[in-house]
């Protein structure tokens, strides 16, 4: 609501400032939002519920009257270069009041396209029940790996995209690439079932590992294959906090194609002389 009362002064509409209004009521739901969750009576719990219930229909109703302004000047600024933004942060706001509604007043915690950012709308939510970060607002991204650590390949993936689905385009991607299926193809098990198996087969991959049995039946040889998986993680980590992979600084989503690909470059670049340095030293 705030960035929309600003473009709307910027086109010169008397709008009237609710940003304190607003804050008031976000400050009060995250207040009560430590009061009800499961650790308190149900008598205080649902006496904090009731009130967020009051204070989100209140944020919905301030929404609605900004809502009400921004399509009444968007009618009367057709053509004007400063309102080229407008439609698209009315479009978003009518989607954060659909998700709230949906969210709070009918209990739907499953509202599909979920808006997290304002600026980025092409973020999501992504939950890897870790400890540490239970909760991640991004996007999966794909990384594959050859040897000597080079990283042959990379895929911002869509929204709600599910790991499995990766694993046959990435074959297929290193085929494209290399002329000849891998000789070792072992990924995570996010990428586990025995359809992924059996594409991987097919196209003639020798060897494939995926973690799909228990640790006390695996051989030798695979132990060994998901240990060398395990070494990719560090990439991973280098990307993130060497290459700058942990935040993107570029906007959009082909802003995030373009950042990632700069990260995946700087890594391969500094990459390649160690591998040369190692053939140097082979009798």
């Amino acid at each position: 609501m705030r960035v929309l009362t600003r473009t709307l002064r910027r086109l010169g509409e008397q709008v009237r400032k609710r940003t304190r209004a607003v804050g008031r009521r976000v400050f009060e739901i995250a207040q009560r939002s430590r009061t009800a969750g499961p650790r308190v009576s149900p008598k205080v719990r649902e006496q904090s519920k009731a009130r967020m219930k009051a204070l989100y229909q209140g944020l919905l109703g301030i929404a609605r009257a900004v809502l009400r302004q921004a399509e009444t000047a968007l009618a009367g600024a057709r053509g004007r270069k400063s309102a080229t933004q407008l439609p698209a942060t009315i479009d978003l706001l009518k989607r954060v009041v659909a998700q709230t509604r949906a969210r709070v007043l009918r209990g739907d915690t499953r509202f599909p396209e979920k808006v997290v950012s304002v600026f980025e709308p092409h973020t999501e939510i992504i939950r890897k029940g870790k400890l540490a970060t239970p909760t991640e607002f991004g996007r999966l991204v794909k990384i594959q790996e050859a040897e000597a650590q080079f990283i042959t390949d990379y895929e911002v993936c869509e929204r709600g995209q599910a790991e499995r689905a990766l694993w046959a385009p990435a074959l297929d991607r290193h085929i494209a690439l290399f002329d000849h299926a891998p000789q070792l193809a072992v990924a995570d098990g996010g990428f586990a079932s025995r359809s992924n198996e059996r594409a991987a087969q097919d196209r003639g991959v020798r060897h494939v590992v995926l973690p799909r049995q228990h640790r006390e039946t695996r051989s030798r040889a695979a132990r060994a294959a998901l240990r060398w998986r395990t070494g990719s993680e560090g990439r991973i980590s280098a990307l993130k906090r060497r290459h700058g992979l942990r935040r993107c600084r570029y906007r959009g989503a082909s802003g995030m194609q373009r950042w990632v690909g700069l990260g995946v470059l700087a890594n391969d670049l500094l990459v390649l002389p160690r591998g040369a340095v190692n053939d140097l030293r082979q009798p």
